[in-house]
């Protein structure tokens, strides 16, 4: 019950951040270009509490503050008596009106850059891509790939770190040919090529790992698996496997690594499995325990895998030699910021892109309630983590509410963008029909959205 309730409170902590950042946006532009801001509420529903400033703009806070909205003075919407014409938003410029519209995501943007940039001010850790092992049969085994190679770049661009490795490899989700990778052995400045053949990469995949999936993986040692959390009535909760029980071999066999612990699991289904794990009880004192587990069979992709029902938690240690630090002062912090909302921002259309065209399985979208669960999970691990995720979370709001449908920002800055091109404003008919046709998506794609969360086993 205590894990629910901060998952809610993260929950609304975060959406109310950049709920409220957003509204803001558009709230203050609104100001500086003379328009009348009837109200600026946070949330939706029955209001909490309520107030007026001097100008009387009535602020609300609502009882559900996932959502937000800023009502300005517009004689489209309702009656405007002649004298407070001039306030309206209808009557300002198309520049003015550009200005107010995009303020909301670029206000998003803001924040995730000042998130990122106190984020920075305490350094920059980064892992050397340096292969520590190559799956046996795997793709990257086939391509020639092996323990100790270090990889500098794929397809011309750069490569410094395990994450900028993953980046990449992103761009080729969904795409068929072949993967370019330059790759040299240790103590040798000598690049080889190696060239990885694709089809329809990971396009099925919900939640693709493109490093798991090619079969390599840095060097490290696996100091601790643990159980964090064990569906009710799945097979582990049958075979008797409780959160907080540290998993140590499978068979017999030590766990050197979490991939290949759920590999193993995956291909045994209905197959009975020794698990020795470590348990401790009340008193403090550490039993060790073999239980015996078989995997039941699902089917995932269109493919039999067999599935425990328990959530894993890790703790890895990697070598000191191939991790590497940057310091950051407060100036220096802020080209690194906005690289970093860049790059972010260039992922999120990228994933759009992909899952419009169908190169990324629609079973990637993500609703409120995996929203919520990663918010809460972040914010457990650190508030690091969660103050990352707020920030990742804001260039997504940013860079959704630009998509061109009709009730975003993106489409009143396409109406007002056609209003400029043929000198007249768009008819208010279409626009209607424009926000009835995008009111209709929005609500298809969440609910289309929540059903995928529901289908996720949590």
């Amino acid at each position: 019950m205590l894990d629910i309730s901060l998952t809610i409170f993260y929950t609304f902590i975060a959406l109310g951040t950049l709920v409220t950042f957003h509204e803001f946006g558009h709230f203050w532009v609104a100001r500086r270009c003379g328009v009348r801001v009837e109200q600026f509420s946070i949330g939706f529903g029955k209001a909490l509490f309520k107030w007026h400033d001097k100008q009387g703009t009535e602020f609300i806070f609502a009882i559900l503050p996932l959502g937000g909205y800023v009502r300005m003075l517009d004689e489209r919407v309702g009656d405007v008596a002649p004298e407070d014409a001039p306030f309206a938003f209808n009557r300002k410029s198309p520049l003015q009106r550009l200005a107010i519209i995009s303020a909301g995501p670029i206000a998003n943007f803001l924040l995730a850059g000042v998130i990122f940039w106190f984020i920075f001010l305490g350094g920059e850790r980064g892992l050397t891509p340096v292969i520590g092992e190559v799956k046996p049969t795997s793709i990257a085994q086939q391509s020639g790939f092996e323990s100790g190679m270090e990889i500098v770049d794929i397809a011309g661009n750069p490569t410094d770190s395990w994450a900028s490795v993953s980046r990449e490899l992103f761009d080729y989700i969904g795409t068929s040919g072949n993967i370019p990778f330059s790759v040299t052995y240790p103590d040798s400045a000598i690049r080889y090529e190696l060239l990885v053949p694709v089809v329809d990469w990971l396009a099925k995949e919900e939640a693709p790992m493109p490093l798991r999936t090619l079969g390599i993986s840095p060097p490290f040692v696996l100091d601790s698996l643990s159980i964090s959390k064990v569906v009710e009535a799945a097979a582990g909760d049958r075979a008797g496997l409780l959160a907080n029980d540290q998993l140590m071999a499978v068979n017999d066999v030590a766990i050197t690594s979490v991939s290949v612990f759920i590999d193993q699991i995956s291909e045994s289904t209905n197959e009975s499995l020794k698990l020795s794990i470590e348990r401790l009880d009340a008193d403090g004192a550490v039993s060790n325990l073999d239980i015996y587990a078989t995997p039941e069979s699902v089917m995932r992709e269109g493919r039999k895998v067999g599935q425990l029902g328990i959530q894993l938690s890790s703790s890895v240690t990697y070598p000191e030699s191939l991790i590497t630090e940057i310091e950051y002062g407060p100036l220096s912090a802020i080209p690194r910021a906005f690289q970093e909302v860049v790059d972010n921002c260039i992922f999120v259309v990228k994933s759009v892109g992909k899952l419009v065209s169908g190169n990324l399985s629609p079973k990637n979208l993500s609703g409120p309630i995996t929203i919520a669960k990663v918010a809460g999970d972040t914010a457990r691990s650190g508030m690091d983590n969660f103050i990352r995720f707020v920030a990742i979370l804001s260039i997504m709001l940013g860079v959704m509410n630009l998509m061109p449908i009709p009730v975003l920002d993106g489409g009143h800055i396409v109406f007002i963008l056609v209003e400029v091109i043929k000198g007249s404003p768009v008819s208010e008919r279409i626009q209607l029909a424009g926000y009835k046709a995008g009111f209709a998506m929005l609500i298809s794609l969440m609910v289309f959205a929540t059903f995928n969360d529901l289908m996720r086993p949590f």
